[in-house]
C-alpha cells in the first residue's frame, strides 16, 4: 500500500486497514463483490475511519457507497469492474431540478446509481495504481432503465477529497461528476472513456493536476455551474495543471495504440456549458491538447465568468478553433435568469499546429453582454490553411440562444481569429501561419471597440489593417 500518498488522509482516520477479502469479497470476476466492499466501508466507518483496502483481483461490483473518513485504497493489480445488472445499483435518488430534464439532463441530476457514490461526507478518498472498469456503465439515459448505474465516480456536497493514482477506463456517463465538492484534489489519473472524462460542478477550492485523459466522444476535464442542486453556486478557486487531453479511440490511449478513427474527436478542456453559478478565479498552465477540439469557455446560463489565467499550452491536430470565448442566450434555468458576463480573462504563452483550416481563434460575446478585457499574448498558431475568397465573404450566424459549439458557428470569414461583440480586446506577439495559402483575412473584428494590438503578424508580414477596424492597431515592430 502507498501510504506515503495516504498519510493525511490516514492520519485523520486513525490508519487501520480494512481488506474486503476479510468481509467477503471473492475478487473473481464473477461473485457481486459491492455488498462485501460496502460492509469492509462501514467498519472502517464505525471504527472511526480508516483505510479499506482492495489488492490484486477483480472485483465485480454495483454501487459502493464511500463515506467520511474512509479512503479506498487501490492496490496494483486490482479492478473494480462495473456489474450490467441494474439491481446491482443503487437508486436514483429524487431531484426536481433534473426530472424531466427540467434545468439539467438526467446524469447531471442524480448520483446514488453509480458504481461509486458519496454525498454529505468528509474526508474521503480513493488511491492507489489500480484501475475502475465501467465496463457496465450507461453512457446516456437508457429508457426503463432508471437504475442502470452511469457514472464510474460520483460525489455530492463533499469536502476534503483526494483522488489519486488510479485508471478509469469506460467512466460511462461521466468519469467522475464531483458537484460541491469543496477542496478537492484530483492528481495523477489516466481517464479513457467514450463520454465526459471529470465534471467538476459547482465545486470550489479545486485542484486538477498530472492527469491524462481521453475522451474521444466528449469533453476532457470540464468545469461547470450547474442547477442540479436547486441553486446557483459557481465554480471557483480552480487550478488545472500539467495534464493532457486527447481524442483517440476509447482505450488506445491506455493500450497505447492511439488509433485516430473520430473525424471530429471532442477531448479539451472546457467550461460549461451548463453555466448557471458561473466561473472565477481559475488558473490553467502546462497542458497538453492533442487530437481533439480546442480550450473552451463558455458561459450561457447566466452565470458570470471571470478572473481566469490560462497559460502554457501546447496543441497538435486541433479539429475546430483552438480558443474559444461565448456569452450565449440559452438560460436554461428559472424564470428571469439574466444574460452573464464573460470578463478579465489572459491566455498566454499556447503554441498550436496542424489547427483546422475551418476555425482560428472566435470571441463572440453578445450585442446586449459583450466580452471584455480579453488578453491573448505569446502566442503561435499554425492552420492547415486553404481558405477561399468566397468564405471570406461569409456570414456569421449570431446562434445566441443555441448550444455553443464553435462547429455550429461553420467556416469563419477569417483563419485566424473572428471577434464580435467584445470590448477592452489586447493582442500582443500573437502569430498566425498557414501551410497552404489562404485567401481569407486574418482578422475580422464586427463590433468590437477598444482594441490594442502589438506585434501581430500573419504569415510573416505585420498585421496593419484588416476589416471592422475603425482606426489604426498599434504597431511596434
Amino acid at each position: 500500500m502507498a501510504l506515503g500518498l495516504l498519510l493525511p488522509l490516514a492520519a485523520r482516520a486513525g490508519g487501520a486497514e480494512f481488506d474486503v477479502r476479510s468481509y467477503g469479497a471473492a475478487a473473481d470476476g464473477r461473485t457481486l463483490d459491492s455488498p462485501a466492499i460496502n460492509r469492509a466501508i462501514a467498519a472502517a466507518r464505525a471504527a472511526g475511519g480508516g483505510v479499506v483496502v482492495l489488492s490484486a483481483g477483480t472485483y465485480l461490483a454495483g454501487s459502493i457507497h464511500l463515506l467520511g473518513n474512509v479512503t479506498l485504497d487501490l492496490e496494483p493489480g486490482s479492478v473494480i469492474k462495473a456489474s450490467s445488472d441494474d439491481s446491482a445499483y443503487d437508486p436514483p435518488e429524487p431531484n426536481v431540478w433534473g426530472d424531466h430534464f427540467r434545468y439539467q439532463d438526467f446524469g447531471h441530476s442524480h448520483w446514488h446509481n453509480s458504481l461509486i457514490w458519496a454525498e454529505d461526507a468528509q474526508n474521503l478518498g480513493i488511491v492507489g495504481t489500480g484501475r475502475i472498469d465501467g465496463v457496465g456503465l450507461a453512457r446516456d439515459w437508457v429508457f426503463g432503465r432508471p437504475n442502470l448505474g452511469n457514472k464510474a465516480i460520483a460525489l455530492k456536497n463533499c469536502r476534503n477529497v483526494v483522488l489519486r493514482d488510479f485508471t478509469i477506463a469506460r467512466g460511462g456517463w461521466f468519469g467522475i461528476l464531483a458537484t460541491a465538492a469543496d477542496n478537492l484534489t484530483v492528481d495523477n489519473l489516466r481517464i479513457d472513456t467514450n463520454r465526459d472524462g471529470m465534471d467538476i460542478d459547482c465545486c470550489r477550492d479545486v485542484r486538477i493536476s498530472n492527469c491524462s485523459v481521453n475522451s474521444p466522444l466528449d469533453d476532457g476535464i470540464c468545469l461547470k455551474s450547474s442547477f442540479a442542486l436547486g441553486t446557483a453556486r459557481a465554480t471557483e478557486n480552480v487550478t488545472i495543471s500539467n495534464c493532457e487531453v486527447s481524442g483517440f479511440d476509447e482505450g488506445t490511449v491506455l493500450d497505447g495504440t492511439r488509433r485516430r478513427g473520430q473525424r471530429y474527436p471532442t477531448g479539451r478542456i472546457k467550461f460549461g456549458t451548463e453555466s448557471n453559478g458561473g466561473f472565477r478565479n481559475i488558473a490553467i498552465s502546462n497542458c497538453v491538447f492533442e487530437f481533439c477540439r480546442g480550450l473552451a469557455l463558455e458561459t450561457v446560463d447566466g452565470g458570470d465568468l471571470e478572473d481566469v489565467a490560462i497559460s502554457n499550452l501546447t496543441m497538435r491536430d486541433i479539429v475546430n478553433s483552438p480558443i474559444f470565448l461565448r456569452i450565449g442566450a440559452r438560460l436554461r434555468g428559472p424564470a428571469g435568469t439574466p444574460l452573464a458576463r464573460l470578463t478579465r480573462v489572459s491566455i498566454s504563452h499556447v503554441v498550436a499546429h496542424g489547427v483546422t483550416a475551418e476555425q482560428g481563434i472566435l470571441i463572440a460575446g453578445l450585442k446586449a453582454s459583450p466580452v471584455s478585457d480579453i488578453s491573448l499574448s505569446d502566442i503561435l498558431i499554425e492552420f492547415r490553411g486553404g481558405g477561399t475568397q468566397g468564405e471570406a465573404g461569409r456570414d456569421v450566424p449570431e446562434l445566441e440562444k443555441g448550444y455553443p459549439e464553435p462547429g455550429s458557428f461553420g467556416v469563419l470569414p477569417s483563419y485566424g481569429l473572428y471577434a464580435r461583440h467584445a470590448a477592452g480586446l489586447t493582442l500582443d506577439h500573437v502569430r498566425f501561419r498557414c501551410d497552404t495559402e489562404d485567401e481569407r483575412p486574418p482578422l475580422i473584428f464586427d463590433d468590437v471597440a477598444g482594441c490594442d494590438l502589438s506585434h501581430v503578424t500573419a504569415g510573416g508580414a505585420a498585421v496593419t489593417s484588416f476589416p471592422g477596424w475603425e482606426g489604426t492597431p498599434r504597431q511596434t515592430q
